[in-house]
């Protein structure tokens, strides 16, 4: 019982390491033998030892991180680095909050489709178009269907025509096997 918590506590005390060194070297994990040297504030305090820096950022109270390993010689700043962390990870969840996932939606059709479905089916593709998702209109030929395939493109510029409003066709309808699509995307700039 107590080997389990302990492999538990030493997982998570490891996720814990490699979440806060977020690959920087601090204070005294810096080993080379000059530095430049960045102030707290942004200044330039020119190159130095690295024990004359890291007994600088001491004195201050803040941390010596290395910004810049491959530079000539290594660029450290002075910095409050869990307070740094902390705005990183802010601005990256406000990033991720922020951003719009595109789903392509498909609605699939046969070349005998009658009027009132077509009509369903028009109204799907444009709520999909109006939640900013792209929408994949395909028809699918079934047996002797395969000879008329003329007809599932009459069928899918008909159907670009009524979505003309919100969409934009993508690519021109294109047979692959057995169905025949083509893509819509919603117009930028209602």
């Amino acid at each position: 019982m107590y080997g389990c918590f302990g492999i538990r506590f030493f997982i998570v005390f490891l996720e814990v390491l490699t979440i806060a060194k977020l690959e920087h070297q601090l204070n005294e994990e810096i080993q080379d033998a000059e530095v430049r040297l960045i102030g707290a504030e942004g200044e330039q305090l020119g190159i130095m030892s690295a024990d004359k820096a890291n007994e600088l950022a001491e004195e201050q109270g803040l941390d010596l991180v290395k910004i810049s390993p491959n530079a000539t010689p290594p660029v450290c700043k002075i910095m409050d680095y869990s307070k740094f962390c902390y705005d990183q990870k802010k601005r990256e969840k406000d990033a991720r909050k922020n951003q719009k996932v595109v789903e392509i939606k498909e609605i699939r059709m046969s070349p005998s489709i009658d009027t009132n479905d077509l009509n369903t089916k028009i109204k799907s593709a444009l709520k999909f178009l109006g939640d900013g998702n792209r929408v994949k209109v395909s028809v699918r030929f079934r047996g002797r269907e395969m000879a008329h395939t003329n007809l599932g493109e009459k069928l899918l510029m008909e159907f670009a025509e009524a979505c003309s409003e919100a969409a934009a066709m993508e690519k021109n309808p294109k047979l692959e096997g057995r169905f025949m699509a083509m893509f819509l995307t919603p117009k930028t700039g209602k």
